[in-house]
């Protein structure tokens, strides 16, 4: 999705890195581009030493209060779900990028809301407690001052472990429906992810 920015980045961004093998596959595609991450959590921190030699800049801490700079591309890889409150920090960091790459999980689905059960457990277990479907992610950020460039899903239905027997099966008639109408489909099965490339409104 980077790719489609239309140019080869300078420097490249991502809040809430986590253990940084995103930066570090990076790497391999912009070995000259500046590398940063950035993550609240002190247990993200004792993974980046092995990614010393890759000269990626990764700090703890709140990015707001230490970051000064601009970035070509911003990562948020599911980020948004987890915030209190998505609108104060997207609107925060419309002047820190040119563009923005979001991964949002499609958590909201007409089956997951009939059974409720697995929105439960991403809240509970993963610490969502925003959900989204595809035209719900795309108006927080276009409320949030953004301009949708490009968009596409991941397959992650495909690529999911696939634990039970019932989620083996759950694959079937998502294919089948997704192959008749992908947008319609998630809507109703559920099991996709997104990927979002933005920029301001008031970038051209």
């Amino acid at each position: 999705m980077i790719n489609g920015c239309g140019c080869v980045p300078d420097s490249i961004c991502e809040i809430g890195c986590g253990a940084g093998a995103v930066l570090a596959e990076l790497r391999k595609s912009y070995p000259e581009a500046q590398l940063y991450g950035y993550d609240i959590a002190p247990d993200a921190s004792r993974f980046w030493k092995q990614f010393d030699g890759l000269y990626i800049n990764f700090e703890l801490g709140d990015f707001f209060q230490i970051s000064d700079r601009t970035y070509d591309v911003l990562l948020l890889l599911d980020v948004i779900e987890h915030l209190p409150n998505p609108f104060d920090f997207l609107q925060r960091l419309l002047s820190y990028a040119r563009f923005f790459v979001f991964h949002v999980p499609l958590d909201l689905s007409a089956i997951s809301v009939l059974r409720e059960k697995p929105l439960l457990n991403v809240r509970k277990k993963v610490g969502h407690i925003h959900f989204f479907t595809k035209n719900i992610a795309f108006a927080l950020l276009e409320e949030c001052g953004y301009r949708i460039v490009d968009w596409k899903y991941t397959e992650a239905y495909l690529e999911a472990p696939q634990r039970s027997l019932r989620t083996k099966l759950a694959v079937i008639p998502r294919k089948i429906f997704f192959s008749m109408n992908k947008d319609l489909g998630v809507r109703l099965l559920g099991g996709e992810t997104l990927v979002i490339l933005a920029k301001a409104h008031s970038k051209k």
